[in-house]
């Protein structure tokens, strides 16, 4: 009996780290011509269930995990509706996306609508930018004066858009403080308030701090405290080789005496390249005062990587090994995204991380004048 007790306490005190279940109910109708409806998890993209439609409507019926972020789409549709699990059934129109549940589900509902009019808008505006840029019947100069251009033209509209999809979550956050729905929005929370932004939220311990959706948020921000540690430290070297094939250590050109910027850049890197112009000209405007820069590239192609030093007229120190994101530069300092940079003092330490933009060259200016 003693052993058949433990046994039925061990089971006990393992429900707590199991998924608590909830019924779900689910209904609604189809655009003619569907075929199937299809439900599953949105953020692991797990499929949960699927029925087929019958006279242009359908009926889902299970269990699953309690508060689950789910998704509902029918066939191969580009949209899909969303909800969170919470045990009150739900009613979509999947000809309009408008769904019918609870009040957290029906204010989800609402704020993901708006947000896919006004992300489409802009989607649609970056598209047509992207198709000017690759199209290869024109001459490479002809299609790069075009695409910007018409980036040109179209950035008050793309500002406003913007403005209007920042105000949309300002509304979002207000309107939900005591129920899941920011969850759903991490990705752009991130965008418009920033990690220290989406930290202070969390910190507050709002009811969706604790949902899944948010993992990968907490993740990344204990990733960039983790770097924010390395702050006062001194480099860490390594050995790459150069364009040539030489092998080189990063102690030949850091903590000897001058500024050094290291840069983790690739050539496939479309934020990198943007960036490129601001690092070449605070090259140019503070190299003679002791400002230098080693660039640690994250390519596989040899020949990438070198006609994106010349394409993108970078002077200085370039090293790689050629091995993509398993680079002894992202083990070595923890890179997972670029770009990505360190500067580093001429003693050796690292004071800086992550300087784009304005910041890189107000730093200069701050240890070299003007």
């Amino acid at each position: 009996m003693k052993k058949v007790l433990a046994m039925v306490a061990l089971a006990v005190a393992a429900l707590p780290a199991m998924a608590q279940q909830t019924k779900y109910s689910i209904k609604g109708t189809a655009p003619a011509g569907s075929r199937m409806v299809y439900m599953g998890n949105r953020d692991t993209r797990e499929p949960v269930d699927s029925v087929a439609v019958s006279d242009g409507k359908f009926a889902l019926e299970g269990s699953y995990d309690k508060d689950a972020l789910m998704y509902v789409m029918v066939d191969e549709a580009p949209l899909f509706v969303i909800f969170f699990n919470d045990g009150t059934p739900v009613t979509i129109d999947l000809k309009t996306n408008v769904l019918k549940g609870s009040a957290q589900n029906q204010s989800l509902n609402y704020y993901d609508r708006q947000n896919d009019s006004l992300s489409m808008k802009m989607n649609a505006m970056r598209s047509e930018i992207l198709d000017i840029y690759y199209d290869n019947s024109l001459p490479e100069e002809e299609r790069e004066s075009r695409a910007e251009k018409r980036a040109a033209e179209i950035k008050p509209e793309l500002d406003k858009l913007t403005d209007k999809l920042k105000d949309l979550m300002d509304q979002m956050l207000k309107e939900n403080t005591k129920t899941l729905v920011p969850a759903a929005f991490t990705d752009y929370l991130l965008a418009f308030y920033g990690m220290d932004g989406v930290k202070d939220m969390l910190a507050a311990n709002p009811p969706f701090a604790s949902h899944p959706a948010v993992d990968e948020v907490k993740y990344r921000i204990a990733q960039e405290e983790a770097k924010k540690k390395i702050i006062g430290q001194p480099f860490t070297d390594l050995e790459e080789a150069d364009p040539e094939g030489n092998l080189h250590k990063l102690s030949e050109y850091v903590g000897k005496g001058q500024w050094v910027l290291i840069d983790f850049w690739a050539s496939w890197c479309g934020p990198c390249r943007a960036e490129m112009p601001n690092v070449v000209a605070n090259y140019e405007k503070y190299h003679d005062k002791g400002f230098n820069i080693v660039g640690l590239s994250f390519d596989q192609s040899k020949d990438a990587w070198v006609k994106a030093i010349k394409d993108l007229n970078m002077p200085w120190v370039h090293l790689a090994d050629l091995k993509g994101w398993e680079t002894v530069a992202a083990r070595v300092y923890k890179i997972n995204a670029i770009p990505s940079s360190l500067l580093v003092n001429p003693d050796g330490k690292i004071v800086a991380r992550d300087l784009r933009g304005e910041a890189l060259g107000a730093k200069l200016k701050e240890i070299f004048g003007d």
